[in-house]
């Protein structure tokens, strides 16, 4: 895949950016970065997109900036004559598709037919838009839709936001979801940089949606695990399950039958997208133990550890099913 759309699937969200004042677009990027969301779609809706992207592109390098709503050959040469990364069309031109291609530039444009995802894969694309996606049917249709063409995958953009998302990129086949909701227009012609960071980070912590999945406690051998498994059940009414190397009371306390990682215990964390929260995470300076990766058959990444403890606890990170 190119290393723009994996860097796009990394990251997960594509904030969908309307800027009539090029003067708000470096603040902008920088509210998104703060935010945690590295990206920006700036859309060829308005006349400044074209300065929007140049100016970003030369004070804020370590945003990811595309353009959208792009319609046009000149539209595109225009988009990445500013600097643009990547191009989003609404539907399905040929001509520009061809265009972008010549250009060595990726173009994720609108499909939502079969029809459509047969002109993609026929023109060797890796990720198309799926465009307006909640009105046209969301993820149920995506799923079905998706079966034929195990080559592609999707953004969908339209009705997508903090209540959806993380369903959406729970999918296997979600490269990213696109969306307006964390810096509308409104918000950003006003100036209010400091809600869109605020809104950005509410749209990772949707989007990732991380739960505790329990907490693990240590203990020097078999025995202390025993007789602390029996007081919670005595205590608390958890039923003690025992298993190789820990007894589980209830389900969410783990007691190790000797001492594992972390000073104290361990706490597991799920996500609905595991790549997208180390990626997320490491954006944050969080260092992983590679040596605790666990991998499902298909070689994805099912189970890390962090570096660090926390009040002497450790991390680790858990796919959700």
């Amino acid at each position: 895949m190119h290393t723009v759309l994996e860097a796009l699937g990394k990251i997960g969200i594509v904030p969908v950016i309307k800027i009539d004042d090029e003067a708000r677009a470096v603040p902008l990027a920088k509210a998104l970065i703060a935010g945690g969301i590295p990206c920006a779609e700036i859309t060829f809706r308005t006349a400044q997109a074209e300065e929007a992207i140049r100016r970003i592109r030369a004070a804020v390098p370590d945003i990811l900036v595309g353009a959208g709503t792009v319609l046009s050959i000149a539209q595109v040469d225009k988009a990445i004559d500013a600097g643009a990364q990547f191009i989003v069309s609404p539907g399905f031109n040929p001509q520009v598709v061809s265009h972008c291609i010549e250009r060595g530039i990726p173009i994720t444009p609108g499909c939502i037919t079969p029809s459509d995802l047969e002109r993609a894969v026929d023109m060797g694309l890796e990720a198309v838009k799926f465009f307006p996606a909640e009105p046209a049917g969301g993820l149920d249709y995506i799923k079905a839709v998706a079966a034929p063409f195990p080559m592609l995958t999707f953004m969908p953009t339209g009705g997508i936001h903090g209540g959806n998302i993380a369903r959406y990129l729970a999918y296997e086949k979600i490269l990213a979801c696109g969306g307006s909701w964390m810096a509308t227009a409104d918000l950003i012609n006003h100036g209010d940089f400091s809600a869109i960071t605020a809104l950005c980070r509410d749209a990772v912590q949707h989007a990732l949606d991380f739960s505790i999945v329990h907490w693990g406690i240590n203990t020097e051998k078999p025995e202390d695990a025993d007789r602390a498994a029996d007081r919670f059940s005595a205590l608390f009414g958890f039923s003690p399950q025992a298993g190789a190397n820990s007894i589980f009371a209830g389900a969410l306390l783990e007691v190790m039958k000797a001492k594992g990682p972390g000073t104290h215990g361990h706490i597991a964390l799920a996500t609905s997208s595991l790549p997208r929260a180390i990626s997320y995470l490491e954006r944050q300076g969080v260092r992983f133990n590679q040596d605790s990766i666990r991998r499902d058959p298909q070689g994805r990444v099912t189970f890390i550890y962090l570096q660090e403890e926390i009040a002497g606890f450790a991390l680790h990170l858990v796919q959700k099913k």
